[in-house]
């Protein structure tokens, strides 16, 4: 099915032009005066996609749910107004409420994984709020976001999804509930450069073709420029600190000497009768940063957790530093733990909500006996610094950060452990381009400093040539293409890279 009428039916309400959102001098404040939002506004017609951006911080989470009615907790609206569809969202009885976001309203998250329900299949996800009831309504909706069904992946959990997997289940099970207003908090970040353009466009297609009113927020300005109708941007509140990185540039890293810090032989995973990994071969040089790309779906994070010790693969052994450790959550020794550690896609699931992020922070550096008990808050303090968010965010919860501060606060977690081999899956696909470029900065500096080795997942193609050593392309869960960046980049010899890469098929490497 591709976009079809009857699926979605032009939705009743104000017509052509008229908007559906009017968001006028919106502030919101937390309960220590500190500014989320400051005198934002945002006008959405049916038949138009607008873009939010603007750097880490500045609000567009805010905003995107104070449309639905929420605010952060301890935080509340000190100026402005929201009429959504003629009401005040912020005004409304609970009910009330209740019945326009079930009815009118969509909105996916920034980290789709962690509003799935890991226990209930993509089928049983997606049919739970379909308006239609068809017996083909789900593969309609999957094919509807760029996710055809091969006759497995309806039957998956989301835990057997890859991160770009899971924020097109979010969308399709928005749409099946056919809303006038559709709300999505940096959907295209973490996708491949092909796939990013594919949900962009479909988003601009939603909007004319169903007269939906969309908005997303985005930091990928080249996206933003494309495909938006309407541009809204947002300045920080308040200043941001700047992020401190001690150390110089590093040097050019070379062949380096000695066995493989990190190395993968044989590996084979499976979900149910699903092969996922088939063959997966790896090895990774101290001090490097190893590059792994691919498409979404391609095996890039189940490759990551089995390293870390999270995915429990058939067959294969992974070596850290020559010792053979298990690749599933039991067996490995608490120094094997700490050796390498895992930044995730989606740092809201990986954070304790009920946890500071200096708790965080602090809970490795405990853990593994990094510091003294009685230096440990100087430590954390330290660790916030470097990723660029103030000390005093050490008494923040999960909640109470952007999606960008999140995913600084579980770079910080990571570094308290002093890994010898940090796995970085999408870090900065949430970011804007200069905090991206910051935290890739601070990394480079560890590196060097630390002699820490860094395995960069990434679809970000332009980072992972500027950043990295060597570089591993995955397809259908095989390795098909590996060797320096500079080298594969500039003459692919498999297909898949050179889809990747948007080059013709005919080229080969001389």
């Amino acid at each position: 099915m591709s976009h079809s009428h009857d699926r979605y039916a032009k939705p009743q309400g104000p017509p052509d032009g008229t908007p559906v959102v009017i968001v006028r001098g919106l502030t919101v404040t937390a309960q220590d005066g500190r500014l989320l939002l400051r005198d934002a506004a945002l006008t959405l017609r049916p038949g138009r996609l607008t873009a939010l951006t603007g750097p880490s911080g500045a609000g567009k989470t805010t905003l995107l749910r104070a449309v639905t009615g929420l605010l952060p907790p301890g935080t509340h609206r000190t100026a402005g107004q929201i009429d959504v569809l003629g009401q005040d969202v912020l005004a409304l009885p609970e009910r009330d409420l209740r019945t326009m976001r079930g009815r009118h309203l969509a909105y996916v998250g920034q980290d789709p994984g962690s509003g799935l329900n890991p226990r209930m299949r993509v089928r049983s996800l997606v049919r739970e709020l379909a308006v239609d009831k068809s017996s083909d309504i789900v593969g309609a909706l999957l094919a509807e976001v760029r996710l055809p069904d091969d006759g497995r992946l309806a039957a998956r959990r989301p835990g057997a999804l890859s991160g770009g997997q899971q924020r097109r289940v979010a969308l399709a099970r928005a749409l099946a509930r056919r809303p006038k207003i559709l709300l999505l908090d940096e959907p295209t970040a973490g996708l491949h450069p092909g796939l990013r353009d594919e949900v962009a466009e479909l988003l601009g297609h939603l909007a004319r073709e169903h007269r939906l009113a969309v908005a997303f927020s985005c930091h990928d300005p080249e996206v933003v420029e494309r495909f938006a109708d309407d541009v809204v941007v947002l300045d920080a509140p308040v200043p941001r600190p700047r992020t401190r990185v001690t150390g110089g540039v590093p040097a050019p890293c070379g062949e380096a000497d000695g066995p493989p810090v990190l190395e993968v032989r044989d590996l084979h995973v499976e979900f149910g009768d699903a092969p996922v990994l088939t063959g997966v071969g790896l090895r990774v040089a101290p001090g490097s940063v190893e590059g792994i790309v691919g498409v979404s779906g391609s095996g890039k994070t189940t490759l990551a957790r089995a390293v870390v010790g999270l995915q429990r693969a058939a067959s294969g052994a992974v070596h850290l530093s020559g010792t053979q450790v298990r690749t599933g959550p039991r067996g490995r020794t608490r120094e094997q733990r700490r050796q390498v550690q895992l930044v995730t896609q989606n740092p809201l699931g990986a954070l304790n909500p009920s946890r500071t992020i200096g708790a965080a922070v602090g809970r490795p550096l405990r853990l593994h006996r990094r510091c003294a008990a009685r230096h440990v808050s100087e430590r954390v303090a330290d660790l916030l610094e470097q990723v660029g968010l103030p000390p005093a965010f050490a008494d923040r919860y999960p909640h109470e950060l952007s999606g960008g501060q999140r995913q600084r606060a579980a770079v910080a977690r990571a570094l308290a452990a002093d890994p010898e081999v940090l796995i970085c899956d999408e870090i900065t696909s949430a970011l804007d381009p200069d905090t991206g470029a910051a935290i890739m900065d601070l990394l480079a500096g560890l590196r060097e400093r630390r002699g820490m080795t860094v395995v960069l997942i990434s679809h970000d193609l332009r980072l992972v040539a500027d950043r990295t050593d060597t570089v591993t392309v995955l397809d259908a869960g095989r390795v098909v293409e590996s060797g320096p960046t500079a080298e594969v980049f500039a003459a692919p010899e498999h297909a898949a890279t050179r889809a990747l890469l948007g080059m013709p098929t005919a080229v080969r490497r001389s």
